[in-house]
């Protein structure tokens, strides 16, 4: 009932975790029965280890959080000798989300996980709160395009781009990727945005800006799901303030063969596993017996 077959991979389900809102599985485990998620996406990964930003990484706002964390993480290689074998023992799809600050970076980081088991690559072009890389690759369409075209050269895995908002022209930008060989698009990473500290009298965050995720930011990511997916002719990860079964059949509708729990997370952590057995009461209220009867609906 609630399978998708998504660039040649069999999942259980539909239902993500979103890359830094899941650790890589262990840290969840006694909570939830991480086997029963559609698939783990990494948290964030980098050619080297990054110790990520100084300063508040995470401040509460009406709908939502801003974070700053600056993609903190093992790098590549600690990630393939101490994470991986982990996530494998839940026997879902695993998806690295692969970050950088150069292209140079993408491409190598790109080598290293192509020779692993993974079963994805995510390419993240769309971090807002790291200083050099991530989102000022997603801005343009032709930088984005670049970026693609040359992780695409490096890897057999099927590669994923997760697309910032934040972009000039977001479906041209997802287009252009696919021009470029991606086999699959997720939108949309967090928005910039920023807090101030009235009494302090400056910004919140180290970096001044931060990314807004959060219920806040599901209208707009759901409609930038439903036109890409009207777009381009490969599978579509959504997410976006993605809080209960509603809004994940939402963006279903709009067109996503997937979606990832974000925000969610912290809010509640078995937010994913009761996502999905909302998605399959309202499949069996509703008498639907294939998520392809009402994927792209709308």
């Amino acid at each position: 009932m609630l399978d998708v077959k998504f660039c040649g991979i069999d999942f259980k389900n539909p239902v993500l975790v979103a890359s830094g809102t899941f650790g890589f599985g262990m840290e969840y485990e006694k909570i939830i029965d991480v086997s029963r998620l559609g698939g783990l996406i990494t948290k964030g990964l980098t050619l080297n280890k990054k110790e990520g930003n100084e300063g508040i990484r995470i401040h509460e706002v009406r709908g939502g959080m801003l974070n700053s964390i600056g993609l903190q993480n093992p790098g590549i290689d600690e990630f393939i000798e101490k994470y991986l074998e982990g996530m494998k023992k839940y026997g879902v799809p695993i998806i690295a989300n692969l970050g950088g600050s150069s292209i140079e970076d993408y491409v190598k980081g790109a080598e290293r996980l192509d020779k692993t088991d993974i079963d994805m690559i995510e390419l993240n072009i769309s971090c807002p709160n790291v200083k050099e890389g991530g989102m000022n690759f997603g801005i343009k369409s032709s930088v984005a395009k670049e970026v693609v075209k040359s992780v695409r050269a490096s890897t057999k895995k099927p590669l994923m781009v997760k697309l910032s908002p934040n972009a000039e022209d977001i479906v041209d930008m997802a287009v252009k990727c696919v021009e470029a060989g991606a086999d699959a698009i997720s939108l949309v990473n967090t928005f910039k945005g920023m807090a101030i500290d009235i009494y302090k009298r400056r910004p919140v965050f180290n970096n001044t800006f931060a990314g807004l995720s959060g219920p806040a930011i599901k209208p707009i990511a759901l409609r930038m799901v439903y036109e890409v997916s009207k777009a381009v002719d490969v599978p579509v990860c959504g997410l976006g303030g993605i809080i209960d079964y509603k809004d994940a059949v939402e963006f279903i509708m709009a067109g996503a063969h997937l979606i990832q729990i974000g925000t969610a997370n912290f809010m509640n952590p078995r937010a994913s596993i009761e996502i999905i057995e909302g998605i399959e009461r309202f499949m069996e209220r509703e008498n639907i017996k294939s998520l392809d009867e009402i994927r792209g609906i709308v």
